[in-house]
């Protein structure tokens, strides 16, 4: 029988191509993963091929078995995109795009024209006069990692001794982090869904809160319109994340992400169009789905792992103490502070979600028992 069905590729197998794996199904798309090792969380429960995906030709090999490439990490060498391109490979984002989640310099002078903390690359730290500052890894940096506070000359010099050179930015006091997640498809149709505020501990988010409570409605207004922009500057075909620090009334853009995120692990029930079917939909350049939220609040906490091992058992009491808890485990090794899944939780009251939900997560580590 001959399959209309398009199949798309994604390179990582990851728990972002893991929760892809659903909505792919539904919509019959076949999926197919680039994964390092065959115990990938994607790889569990999608059709996979293992492989280096900073190998060229290893690369070209499983794009001949897709019509479509798509990514769920930044790890991905730029020069292999561009040699995907040169071989006619239709690649979402296209390498023009994904370089503003890679390099981070780059993406601030793309950006110049946006709101965002004031920012150099330095290979020295003469001439470096006010401390603290963030200092950044201009690449290889993701979710925390290669990000320092920077209090002192001889910090920043010991740090550009290891790393040769680095981003170095003002340190905004900001009152709360969200991130707006954008999609947008090859023809320029775009969405947006509802601002979420990040909660972060150790420069890892640990909950989010949709919409963001503390965000005005203006403000809120004014942080989507700036996801779409930056959507559109830099062209991204798929979905976006777009982390902004928020200071009074201002907005200063931290990050872009380019792929489904977590921040957004909340739409899987939380709103009518997922992060991850929307992705999609976007690099297939399908009419993009509506993304209205399904409930007038949602919480998503992330479970990190600890020295609890069993993530079966505490099912039986989390799901008998609130029922409408939605639970997602990744299947990944367990170790302490690793995301080995999330919780989502729907309802209309801000801080009766956010007490369960941290219950759920405590419970999950062991740091309680009833």
């Amino acid at each position: 029988m001959s399959d209309f069905f398009p199949t798309v590729g994604i390179i990582g197998a990851g728990q972002l191509a893991r929760m892809s794996v659903s909505p792919a199904a539904e919509l019959g798309i076949n999926l197919l993963l680039l994964a390092q090792h065959s115990n990938d969380s994607g790889a569990q429960v999608a059709n996979y091929i293992v492989g280096d995906c900073s190998d060229i030709d290893t690369v070209l090999a499983f794009a001949k078995k897709c019509d479509v490439i798509t990514f769920e990490h930044e790890l991905i060498p730029l020069t292999v995109i561009k040699a995907l391109e040169s071989a006619g490979v239709v690649v979402r984002p296209s390498s023009g795009a994904f370089i503003y989640s890679q390099d981070k310099a780059k993406m601030r002078q793309r950006l110049s024209k946006f709101p965002a903390p004031k920012s150099t690359v330095v290979t020295s730290s003469k001439g470096v006069i006010q401390y603290p500052l963030i200092a950044k890894a201009i690449c290889g940096g993701y979710d925390g990692r290669g990000v320092w506070r920077i209090d002192s000359e001889k910090a920043l010099s010991d740090l550009i001794a290891k790393l040769g050179k680095v981003l170095i930015e003002e340190l905004i006091e900001f009152d709360y982090e969200i991130a707006v997640m954008v999609a947008r498809s090859p023809h320029g149709q775009a969405s947006t869904w509802a601002p979420t505020q990040t909660v972060q501990t150790d420069g890892i988010c640990t909950m989010t809160v949709t919409p963001a409570p503390e965000l005005s409605q203006e403000l809120s207004a004014k942080a989507q319109k700036l996801a779409l922009d930056i959507a559109q500057e830099v062209g991204v075909v798929g979905v976006m994340a777009v982390e902004i620090f928020v200071k009074g009334e201002q907005l200063f853009i931290n990050e872009l992400a380019m792929r489904p995120h977590n921040s957004a692990h909340w739409t899987i029930e939380g709103a009518l169009t997922s992060q991850f079917e929307q992705h999609l939909r976007a690099v297939l350049d399908l009419p993009l789905g509506d993304p209205s939220m399904m409930a007038p609040v949602v919480v998503m906490g992330n479970i990190l792992g600890s020295s609890k091992v069993d993530m079966y058992r505490p099912y039986l009491h989390l799901m008998a103490r609130n029922p409408a808890l939605k639970f997602h485990h990744y299947k990944k090794d367990v170790r302490p502070g690793r995301k080995i899944g999330h919780v989502n939780l729907l309802g209309d009251e801000v801080v009766e979600l956010t007490r369960e939900v941290q219950h759920a997560l405590d419970y999950m580590s062991g740091e309680v028992d009833e």
